[in-house]
């Protein structure tokens, strides 16, 4: 079934003419590239050109307009001029045009509806007080609108939606193929994930959708679509931003999503095109992986610290670090690699957990974002804290010698296991006073972190409690 698509006073093209889809690059930022074929047909010198298929959030100085690559040795094409027409026709423009004249008005007159001559004084186009129409009715002056303004008829040429206008310059008559390309806003994807953890949370499988977003004021029609991932530097355009009513979709059939390289980014294709309906939102399958191996690990970070002390502070204010919280927080952790059934590079999204309970029903375990991943890296994620494990820290001494400018510090943790299962709890302590440091007597292993933190590994029982304790001295 053929298509059209008006080109004012040049071209009706038809799907036979112009084959080529249009096709989308969606990127991170809320914004992306729309590229479409229009054929011409050209006359020898300068041909005026309307074209309107584009989006409402276009920006017009990114619009390129060039041959197709199979047809660019044709003959040139020189553009002269382009425009961009963003004012379509409306009410208040309408008032505008004819202002200073008489037009005729639909007014209520009790249960009747009558027809009334009526001058606008003033169309109400200005700001502040001026932006309030003055209409001549019946001899006499009034603030705003009578009734329903009748307009005369719309010429041929008005402009009723946004309009790109070009001048081209043709060496001879034919037709050939050019590719529209231009940046908009109001298109948009993201990634989201839905992990489903085993009773044990050990294995989880993984579901993983691209969501799109679009509300640009066009619809794309068998678009192919990509999208590409990655923190790409782009200066906001000014202009308003157009609100759509959304409504919601998902595919009934989940196409595969492929993914390679691009310059520093990765850039994922939809391997079959898409209907893409102005206002919706649609998913399409990414991942659906089975088995991956995860773990949920368990963090107790005891110290409460002020990090906008001054260095001074943090050595010698005896309180700093000795408030402390009892929360012990989970973590659910795995391995983006092939051998975990994943290894591709992972877009940024929110991640959503959910474990069967005893009737084999889903229940929600927590969510949280991650950041653009690359394929074998660990990820690890917040999702909450644990009801049946609390934790204590408590300062036992404080000595500090500012003339031979070093600090003694001793802590004590606990760390309770009220679940029914055994259990592994990672103690966090972060040595904040100063760079060099040295931990004596400690009661457990610990593990140095980084140049501020160390951490406790320790195993505890169903129902245990288990105490540890530490010094650490500071020179400075």
């Amino acid at each position: 079934m053929a298509f059209h698509k008006t080109l004012a006073g040049i071209v009706m093209l038809t799907s036979s003419l112009a084959s080529a889809a249009p096709s989308i690059t969606i990127y991170n930022g809320d914004f992306a590239v729309v590229r479409d074929t229009i054929l011409l047909k050209f006359k020898p010198g300068v041909n005026s050109v309307s074209y309107q298929d584009i989006t409402q959030n276009l920006e017009p100085n990114s619009v390129v307009l060039r041959p197709v690559k199979s047809n660019a040795e044709q003959w040139p094409v020189n553009i002269l001029e382009q425009n961009y027409l963003s004012s379509p026709v409306d009410q208040s423009l309408l008032l505008e045009h004819f202002e200073g004249q008489t037009i005729d008005f639909e007014v209520q007159r009790g249960d009747k509806t009558v027809v009334l001559p009526g001058k606008i004084i003033r169309s109400g186009k200005g700001s502040g007080f001026n932006n309030v129409p003055i209409i001549e009715l019946d001899g006499k002056s009034r603030f705003g609108l009578p009734g329903v303004p009748l307009f005369p008829a719309i010429k041929n040429d008005a402009i009723l939606k946004p309009t790109l206008q070009w001048q081209l310059e043709s060496a001879k008559a034919g037709t050939q193929l050019l590719e529209l390309a231009y940046l908009t806003a109001g298109l948009s994807w993201k990634a989201d994930y839905n992990m489903v953890a085993s009773a044990d949370g050990e294995e989880m499988s993984v579901n993983a959708w691209i969501t799109f977003s679009n509300r640009s004021g066009k619809a794309f029609e068998q678009a192919k679509m990509k999208m590409m991932a990655g923190d790409i530097n782009k200066i906001s355009p000014d202009g308003p931003e157009y609100g759509v009513k959304m409504r919601s979709m998902v595919a009934a059939s989940a196409p595969q999503v492929t993914e390679k390289d691009f310059d520093e980014y990765h850039l994922y294709s939809i391997e079959r095109a898409i209907d893409l309906q102005d206002g919706e939102t649609k998913q399409i399958s990414f991942i659906n992986s089975k088995k991956v191996k995860s773990s949920t690990v368990y963090i107790y970070d005891g110290a409460l610290v002020n990090r906008r002390y001054q260095t001074d502070q943090f050595r010698s204010d005896p309180d700093y670090g000795t408030q402390s919280n009892t929360k012990v927080s989970i973590r659910r952790e795995f391995k983006n690699s092939k051998d975990n059934g994943l290894g591709i590079p992972l877009p940024k999204g929110r991640v959503r957990f959910y474990q069967q309970d005893e009737d084999n029903q889903l229940e929600f375990i927590g969510e949280n974002n991650i950041d653009h991943t690359p394929t074998d890296n660990e990820v690890s994620l917040y999702t909450g804290n644990a009801f049946d494990l609390k934790g204590e820290r408590k300062r036992m001494d404080f000595q500090v010698n500012t003339r031979s400018r070093d600090a003694a510090e001793t802590f004590e943790i606990t760390v309770k296991n009220s679940k029914k299962t055994d259990v592994r709890v990672n103690i966090v302590e972060h040595l904040y006073r100063w760079n060099n440091w040295k931990i004596e007597n400690a009661s457990e292993k610990f593990v140095k972190k980084d140049s501020h933190t160390i951490e406790f590994p320790v195993q505890l029982k169903a129902g245990e409690e288990v105490k540890l304790s530490y010094k650490v001295n500071y020179s400075w």
